[in-house]
């Protein structure tokens, strides 16, 4: 099992949590990280947040399909908001478990994903019902991941954080000038004028977590 959070006292308290009855092959901080780590181990099952730096958790499970297409997703979040549940089963995920429930739920959601089964933590189970029957959630119109290309993404959550252009260009591997391409690209299909506005549009849509 391979897990990642941002916040070294939750990772810590995510393995010592699991580790009496699954291996941990890895607890890595940021999307990216996390990423790397799948491609080298190929674990059967990925524990990650939505809020991560570098790469949120959404994209990074969607990637994590290409790397790792075996691999089991479970969001270990906060989030309750129905709107990020569907997105993460639209990303992929078998499961989701509240943060203030992991010391009772983790387990069981570990043992029915690797049984082929989903997973969400019993106070949203009630009000998603179809999700844990295997339906899948129909996107709405607007949502990010249909108003952006996936590098669109990463640029946005790069600047989000504060990132330089030349930063991002060596996080991406991309030219400065693509980096500005990208971003003026966003500004004009998100209707944005400001870096404070896309940075206000990140933290509404889970890219970015509250400092």
């Amino acid at each position: 099992m391979l897990l990642c959070d941002d916040h070294t006292l939750v990772r810590e308290g995510l393995v010592q949590l699991l580790a009496d009855d699954l291996d941990v092959v890895d607890a890595v901080e940021d999307g990216r990280a996390l990423l790397q780590a799948a491609e080298r181990w190929k674990p059967d099952v990925v524990l990650l947040d939505i809020t991560l730096p570098l790469l949120n958790g959404f994209d990074a499970a969607r990637q994590l399909a290409c790397i790792s297409p075996a691999s089991k997703i479970v969001f270990v979040t906060c989030h309750a908001e129905s709107t990020y549940v569907h997105e993460a089963f639209r990303a992929g995920a078998s499961g989701y478990v509240l943060k203030t429930a992991a010391s009772t739920d983790l387990l069981a959601a570990v043992t029915a994903v690797l049984n082929g089964e989903r997973y969400l933590s019993p106070g949203l189970a009630a009000r998603h019902a179809d999700l844990l029957a295997g339906d899948q959630p129909v996107p709405q119109p607007g949502e990010l991941a249909d108003r952006l290309t996936p590098r669109q993404r990463e640029v946005l959550q790069l600047v989000a954080e504060g990132r330089t252009a030349r930063e991002i260009a060596v996080v991406l591997t991309l030219s400065r000038k693509t980096v500005e391409f990208h971003k003026a690209s966003i500004m004009r299909l998100l209707g944005l004028r400001t870096i404070a506005e896309l940075t206000r549009y990140a933290l509404e849509h889970g890219i970015l977590g509250p400092s």
